[in-house]
């Protein structure tokens, strides 16, 4: 039986499950110490340290109207500047965020799109096209709501905002967990504009550039570039297959023009696209040791042996446009969107070449080849939101508001019998279309003139009508439906804040939130004969925290502890025993923690910045159980003897890591003529155990990670100029970053080690 593997999880040490990777855990707990030694340090540093030089003021729009960060109630982060550009260097994808914040963690089963994001412990495991996610990604004001828009690729940013915890009120639908705001860079009414080339490992292209300037009158406009492109660097040993994967090639462009003839009349055109073509996922057969965990011995990274096709083709076009007008009333805002997309996905899902019916086969037991496709054929999302914000009487702020999406969305599942030379032996069509419609309001009040009261409610509506059907049955399975179903639901969410500012450099707060992710449909029926839903999830959020600005503006330090649960949580079964979803409905979840941002001048000309944050989460249904693995796993749950399943009261959220810490640190040496500075800057980030499923075993987790970046360049000119060396992953950190549990021991990693140099110029 395969559930004989049983072991119940108080009897499995921490030291029987090896780390999936050459650097011993102690190595995460070392490197949290050093966190916080820093800090110490830092505070007797800036003690004695010279007060001329301080930070920038921050500026965000995370509450919709432009504040400094320290004014904002709940706990936001901002990527920007250097730090951003270095981040998202060497030819990354969106998912160069996964722990450069505190809190926030992100991974992909899907290649270079598809990016599933976490901010505490909150998110969804989902690899379906129709997944819903509880971090909403925004992107110059609209929403991208499908995971494949999500991964839209960050380019000529002025400034990424990360707002934790729920946005029930301005932001709505989908935002229990928190939002990932994306703001372009925007025209200017001076020409001007860079441009940056690298060229690294594997033949690693990344360029970008971008060029602003007057047009014609009062029109300006912006236009701007990405290229990035890779080798295949895993070698396909398998004799006859593909000759390689992990390539890619990507392009993407964005044009905006801003008519603006007064301080009251504005108008924002943005017109942007994506065009990927590489490879889904790599997934390898058998790369986990069954009883103990962690990668096999002789584990090689650029290896891989598959019989199977890899595909990866997403378009996407969008449009925008954001009017402004000033009124009598107040400030008019109008925002439309609309983005159109098209996504061809193919992957080798077993791993590995053969089945074990069927040899020669492997590498090790393949119990049957597994091959699939999911495509977008169409999606369609248009999104309008209208607002006023005004300000009643000089001590109140408001902000009132309507909102509407809508999504038509075609969905279309393949199976290939690879041993058939790909024949397709399975295809199902899902379609969908969802409508939702929110109005809320949102003010801020200043009590006296140390206090401020905020608070605000929103009141949302959706629908969503579902069709599926089977046209093709693997395994003799024959067609199914057509099968509908619908959805729909009204739920009302807000927020209260009280805010007190001490010697105007702190401020301390208190917060309580409610948000909610919508209802939601699984019909990917291919290899399952059924369609399950999961009602509407609500969390209610307790908060509280400092900011503050120390040693005359030369540090900023932000403290955050939370509380929340969740009721009706949404789950994803994943995987099991076969390669479909399920949704599932917990009670709740509860979840704690904390949040620790801080930007740091100890001495002139080293600026650093640390991070961290512990999230602990726990299931709370004792009657709620799972498939586990068809891969014989030692599970560590109780399993009900009748049904085979295991139950996870109590369990951690998967893809949860309790802790995630982060560190950057530039120095800069200016040259004796002064127009020129020498920097070094270096990043590194570490989060702890990650379970991958909602059950427990001992195979499918990694222990840690830790991965470090450097930098060497120099600058010339006030920055016209910059060369620079990088290396990204530079102790070559090899960790699981996925698994799959329902054919054999399949798995995936992180990315390699990249070096390479790079050449920035401004004009």
């Amino acid at each position: 039986m395969k559930y004989s593997n049983y072991v119940h999880k108080n009897d499995v040490k921490g030291a029987q499950v090896p780390n999936s990777h050459s650097l011993p855990e102690s190595l995460g707990f070392t490197f949290l110490f050093l966190i916080l030694t820093g800090l110490f340090v830092c505070r007797v540093a800036l003690a004695q340290g010279n007060p001329g030089q301080q930070l920038e003021e921050v500026v965000v729009t995370a509450q919709k109207r432009t504040q400094n960060i320290q004014d904002v109630p709940f706990s936001i982060d901002v990527l920007a500047g250097q730090k951003l550009d270095v981040l998202s260097s060497a030819g990354a994808d969106i998912l160069f965020l996964s722990g450069r914040s505190p809190s926030v963690y992100a991974e992909s089963s899907s290649g270079r799109t598809f990016p599933r994001f976490y901010i505490r412990g909150l998110g969804n495991t989902d690899f379906d096209l129709n997944a819903n996610q509880p971090v909403s990604l925004v992107y110059d004001d609209v929403v991208l709501e499908n995971s494949i828009l999500k991964g839209f690729p960050v380019f000529d940013l002025d400034r990424v905002e990360i707002l934790r915890g729920p946005q029930g009120t301005l932001f709505g639908r989908n935002t229990p967990a928190g939002v990932i705001k994306f703001e372009s860079a925007k025209p200017e009414n001076t020409l001007g504009g860079y441009a940056r080339v690298s060229y690294g490992r594997f033949n690693t292209v990344d360029t970008e550039a971008a060029l602003t300037g007057p047009i014609a009158g009062d029109l300006d406009g912006r236009a701007s570039v990405l290229y990035q492109r890779r080798d295949d660097f895993v070698d396909n040993t398998f004799n006859g297959g593909e000759d390689g994967f992990e390539g890619f090639s990507e392009f993407a462009g964005r044009v905006q023009f801003l008519y603006q003839p007064n301080e009251r009349v504005s108008s924002l055109l943005n017109l942007h696209g994506r065009w990927l073509n590489g490879g889904s996922r790599s997934f390898r057969a058998n790369i986990i040791k069954p009883g103990t965990g962690g990668l096999v011995d002789g584990f090689r990274r650029f290896e891989t042996a598959q019989d199977a096709t890899q595909i990866l083709d997403v378009n996407n076009f969008g449009i925008s446009l954001r009017n402004e007008l000033e009124t009598p009333l107040g400030r008019l805002v109008s925002v439309t969107g609309y983005e159109r997309l098209t996504v061809t996905a193919r992957g080798d899902v077993d791993g590995g070449f053969g089945a074990d019916f069927a040899p020669p086969a492997g590498p090790g037991s393949i119990p049957f080849a597994a091959e699939t496709a999911d495509n977008i054929n169409g999606l369609d999302q248009f999104t309008q939101e209208l607002r006023l914000n005004f300000q009643p009487f000089e001590s109140v702020e408001a902000t009132l508001g309507g909102y509407f999406f809508y999504e038509k969305l075609e969905i279309e599942n393949f199976s290939f019998d690879t041993l058939a030379n790909g024949a397709v032996n399975g295809r199902a069509l899902q379609n969908q279309e969802t409508r939702a419609g929110a109005v809320f309001a949102s003010a801020s009040w200043e009590l006296a003139k140390s206090w401020i009261l905020q608070g605000g409610m929103r009141v949302s509506a959706e629908g969503k009508d579902f069709t599926a059907e089977r046209l093709i049955g693997p395994f003799g399975s024959g067609t199914l439906g057509p099968a509908s179903t619908n959805l729909d639901d009204v739920i009302v969410s807000g927020d209260v804040s009280l805010t007190h500012s001490i010697f105007n450099t702190s401020r301390v707060y208190a917060r309580y939130a409610r948000g909610f992710r919508a209802p939601n449909i699984q019909g990917r029926i291919v290899f399952s004969d059924a369609i399950t839903t999961a009602d509407t999830e609500t969390i209610d959020s307790i908060e509280t925290g400092i900011k503050t600005s120390l040693w005359n503006g030369r540090g900023r330090v932000d403290l955050t502890a939370y509380y929340y649960r969740t009721n009706d949580q949404q789950l994803t079964a994943v995987g099991g025993a076969g390669n479909f979803n399920q949704l599932l409905n917990a009670d709740g979840v509860v979840g704690y923690g904390f949040e620790l941002d801080s930007v740091l001048i100890p001495v002139e000309r080293l600026e650093l910045s640390i991070g961290l944050s512990l999230n602990d989460t726990e299931i709370q249904d004792r009657n709620l159980k799972v498939a586990v693995c068809a891969a014989p796993c030692t599970v560590l749950d109780p399993i009900d003897t009748a049904t085979g399943n295991a139950f996870i009261d109590g369990n951690s959220l998967p893809q949860a890591p309790r802790w995630i810490a982060n560190l950057t640190a530039r120095y800069g040496i200016p040259t004796a003529s002064g127009r020129g500075e020498y920097y070094v800057y270096t990043d590194w980030v570490y989060r702890s155990r990650i379970n991958f499923f909602l059950y427990e075993s001992v195979e499918f987790q990694d222990r840690s990670l830790v991965e470090g970046g450097v930098r060497i360049g120099y600058v010339h000119d006030n920055g016209k100029w910059e060369i620079a060396a990088f290396g990204r992953n530079i102790l070559d950190d090899t960790s699981i970053a996925g698994a799959i549990d329902f054919n054999n021991f399949s798995g995936f990693v992180n990315e390699p080690p990249v070096w390479g140099i790079e050449f920035l110029t401004r004009y």
